[in-house]
């Protein structure tokens, strides 16, 4: 049973339960933190992170982690090489070095792979870009996310970030079978001349950062792997709406399929970004949760009026930016939710909650993993 919109406290709200991971200080590739993890489970039920891991330069990699402990809270971590490191033009910046960044994975169902979409901070900003895994250790790149031009805008030329692939199929506005895609454009767009404007769609006047919809085909994908790029259909989810996300609101952990509909975890954003005017940086991050219609996850049939998580504790508070709570991985044990989080943009943390409703599909585990009722 669905909870009326904007219930303030219910099931879906977090206990964080403490660090995870942190940067190792003996390894330069970690001097400016860990953060902002992908998970995955493998066929064989073994839990992997993927944190973006910060050099100095602000050069991110993403790295393996292989997580044991006892189904509560991880007993131990071991690095295990990486995933991605920044070799294609897409994923490099001639001033900043580029990078590759805040990754999410998804098993998709239809495919019987795994997908990563990840930020490529290339020459013209921060894009979205796939790679594809069947084991979750090595990883093949698709390059990167196109969207068709709609409303008078492409979003392969805006700034993006904060993708994710729902793990099933879904619907699309012609009601045909689609695989489905978050991600939060910026709205800004580099110009030939160094200038970078602003440009909304047809019809959309908040020109705060929000979380849009976009779709691919099944059946194409189905064909050729490739595909997973190439998307149409954008639709704009839903805005800022509280005061604590009144800045900007981006999507977080991949959809969850329960017997109310996907549940999805967000970031909203509070407080003020840097200008040219004004170069201080105050803001507060903290995590909300959506509830999408199964069948057409373009309808909102839930949303929380309060966080579900919001940074409290010291390692939340204090690091490279404070107050950060930022949910991008959610694992599944029975009826038990782990969501990991970026705090601080510096460590991993771990929050947790039981679900009343019934877990149907996790986002990141293949049914053979076993790791969900």
């Amino acid at each position: 049973m669905i909870p009326a919109r904007n219930t303030p406290r219910d099931q879906f709200t977090l206990e964080s339960v403490g660090v995870v991971m942190q940067a190792d200080p003996a390894l330069p590739a970690e001097a400016w933190g860990v953060l902002n993890p992908a998970s995955a489970r493998t066929t064989d039920g073994k839990l992997l992170l993927y944190p973006r891991v910060v050099a100095e330069g602000n050069f991110s990699r993403i790295e393996i982690v292989e997580v044991e402990g006892n189904g509560e809270f991880p007993a131990r971590i071991e690095r295990q090489g990486y995933a991605l490191e920044p070799r294609e033009p897409y994923e490099h910046h001639l001033r900043s070095h580029g990078g590759v960044e805040d990754p999410r994975v998804t098993f998709l169902r239809p495919l019987g792979i795994y997908v990563m979409a990840y930020v490529a901070l290339g020459q013209h900003g921060p894009r979205i870009a796939l790679a594809v895994s069947e084991d979750c250790r090595g990883w093949k790149r698709l390059g990167l996310l196109t969207f068709k031009r709609e409303a008078n805008v492409d979003w392969s030329d805006h700034g993006n970030k904060d993708a994710a692939f729902f793990p099933d199929v879904v619907h699309d506005a012609d009601g045909d079978p689609c695989l489905a895609v978050l991600h939060r454009p910026t709205y800004l767009v580099p110009r030939a001349d160094g200038r970078v404007e602003k440009v909304l769609p047809e019809g959309v006047e908040d020109d705060r950062g929000s979380i849009w919809m976009s779709f691919v085909s099944l059946k194409d994908a189905l064909t050729d792997t490739y595909k997973l790029t190439s998307t149409y259909h954008s639709t704009l989810l839903a805005t800022p709406e509280a005061d604590w996300e009144a800045l900007k609101i981006g999507s977080g952990t991949p959809p969850m399929l329960t017997s109310s509909g996907w549940v999805l975890y967000y970031h909203g954003v509070q407080g003020k970004e840097p200008s040219p005017e004004d170069p201080t940086k105050n803001v507060c991050y903290r995590a909300g949760v959506m509830v999408l219609d199964r069948h057409d996850p373009r309808r909102i049939l839930y949303r929380s009026a309060l966080p579900v998580l919001s940074p409290e504790s010291p390692h939340e508070l204090q690091g490279v930016v404070p107050s950060v709570v930022f949910p991008t991985a959610l694992d599944v044990v029975g009826q038990r939710i782990f969501v990991y989080y970026g705090a601080a943009d510096s460590r991993v943390a771990l929050a947790t909650t039981v679900l009343d409703d019934e877990i149907l599909i996790p986002p990141s585990a293949p049914e053979s993993a076993g790791t969900y009722a």
